[in-house]
């Protein structure tokens, strides 16, 4: 029977504890990050494989944990997860990924799942429909690590990361003045999401610090969606003093938005600028391309992956009490806006 190397083996190798191997295998933040490369160096110049059943049997641990999104078809989340994957390869975790499909049922069957196949941990971005949270606060109560991502709900005080999305609206809509601009409306998402509710915000308060009046009627509340962007165009164009450009919630909003405008054969962004917000990958491709807001994707779900671990494995970490990682959004400046100079 051929030998298999064991964390003693490694251990004996260093001069180290097996506790600091085990540790640094799973990339515990109290490992420096010399000791962890030397670990993972012996480890594979020794052939190390770690029995995931034994360990799991010895640890009480699956290592795997559960992702929920609202959504696979857009790239934003698909992006979040590739950031959520890169390192939980490297802490020996695996990820189970369900979709809401914005649903608050499907949200719910996705934690019953992930349940029953004793996940040690759940990252969430909530769903646009849900706005009874009870099933997340129950998690909460029975000590189950949890972490929500780019969708939050700061009442729950349960760990997230996000974008600052009132700062990114707010350089969107300034950006939107600069390029000469005069009446800038806005597109909104559900007003209970806070991501959404915040760009709100940061739409009205760029326009204040501009010397322009938000106006109620440059408001139209949507539901994200190409669709939503659509008839928020419609809507703006029959005003009798329309916008002459849109900030919307999100890029598929946006899209919508700009087809609309094709279908009225109005100049973008000649006589009608859009700007939207997340980076979907298309936005780069379309004509105009799509100015945007970033949302640092791959960057979020890695910190999320690792707020989330703390908990995982860290005794002293408090789960009652919510921690929050804010992201920096960067503006990107595309054709659908930028008729002055570049920004």
């Amino acid at each position: 029977m051929s030998y298999k190397t064991t964390i003693q083996d490694i251990a004996r190798e260093l001069n180290l504890t097996s506790a600091t191997i085990s540790r640094a295998l799973h990339n515990n933040p109290r490992i420096s990050e010399q000791t962890k490369r030397l670990v993972l160096e012996t480890a594979n110049r020794l052939h190390y494989r770690r029995n995931k059943i034994a360990s799991s049997l010895r640890s009480g641990k699956s290592h795997t944990i559960g992702v929920i999104i609202p959504s696979a078809q857009m790239n934003f989340f698909g992006s979040v997860v590739h950031g959520i994957q890169s390192i939980a390869n490297t802490s020996g975790y695996s990820i189970l990924l369900y979709q809401s499909e914005e649903s608050t049922e499907l949200e719910i069957k996705a934690i019953e799942a992930f349940l029953g196949a004793r996940v040690d941990g759940i990252l969430v971005s909530i769903a646009k429909g849900t706005t009874d949270f009870t099933h997340f606060t129950e998690l909460k109560k029975r000590g189950i690590p949890l972490v929500f991502f780019d969708r939050t709900n700061e009442s729950l005080d349960i760990s997230s990361v996000v974008i600052n999305d009132y700062k990114g609206a707010y350089n969107a809509t300034e950006h939107l003045i600069n390029q000469g601009y005069k009446r800038i409306a806005h597109v909104s998402g559900q007003q209970h999401v806070k991501g959404f509710h915040d760009r709100l915000l940061g739409y009205q308060d760029a326009l204040k610090a501009n010397g322009i009046k938000p106006l109620p009627e440059f408001v139209y509340h949507g539901n994200i969606s190409i669709e939503s962007g659509r008839l928020a165009a419609e809507y703006f164009l029959q005003l009798p003093q329309p916008p002459d450009a849109v900030f919307a919630v999100e890029d598929f909003t946006a899209l919508g938005v700009l087809q609309q405008l094709k279908e009225h054969k109005i100049s973008v962004p000649g006589s009608f600028g859009v700007v939207g917000f997340a980076n979907e990958s298309f936005g780069e491709y379309i004509t105009p391309a799509l100015s945007t807001v970033d949302q640092q994707t791959v960057q979020m779900g890695r910190e999320a992956f690792k707020m989330l671990i703390e908990q995982i494995e860290e005794k002293n970490v408090a789960l009652d009490k919510g921690f929050m990682v804010i992201l920096e959004p960067v503006l990107l400046c595309r054709e659908s806006s930028v008729r002055v100079n570049d920004c």
